[in-house]
């Protein structure tokens, strides 16, 4: 099993794939990173060889933000906005859609489950 940015990625599938596995690579990454290193996609991880396995540890550590750094920026953004008690922090804080999005219906995932109101009927 091959590890990369300190994850596992499954063997028995294509190199592109596997790579989408680490947080911070998608499709276009994945596919960056297997044109520089001069790798087909269409290959296995299990078909790779140690050196090529390195070879893509050594580009995504050098090009790429992935993993616990990524994570670590992401939180720090949010934390920043948040001190600024900018309209984006304060929504985060309150755990409401920051983007603009409708609360009245919907937004139940930012929200969390109904909460019942007593006495309420209709």
């Amino acid at each position: 099993m091959a590890r990369i940015a300190g994850v596992n990625i499954p063997t028995n599938k294509r190199v592109e794939i596997a790579l989408q596995y680490i947080h911070g690579i998608g499709p276009k990454s994945a596919k960056e990173i297997t044109e520089k290193v001069g790798i087909e996609p269409a290959r296995r991880v299990n078909q790779l060889t140690d050196a090529e396995v390195l070879s893509i540890r050594e580009t995504i550590d050098r090009d790429h933000m992935v993993e616990g750094d990524l994570r670590r920026e992401t939180s720090m953004n949010i934390k920043r906005l948040m001190d600024l008690a900018c309209y984006r922090g304060l929504r985060h804080r309150k755990g409401l859609p920051v983007r603009g999005q409708r609360t009245h219906t919907n937004a139940r995932t930012r929200k969390g489950p109904a909460k019942p109101i007593a006495g309420k009927k209709k």
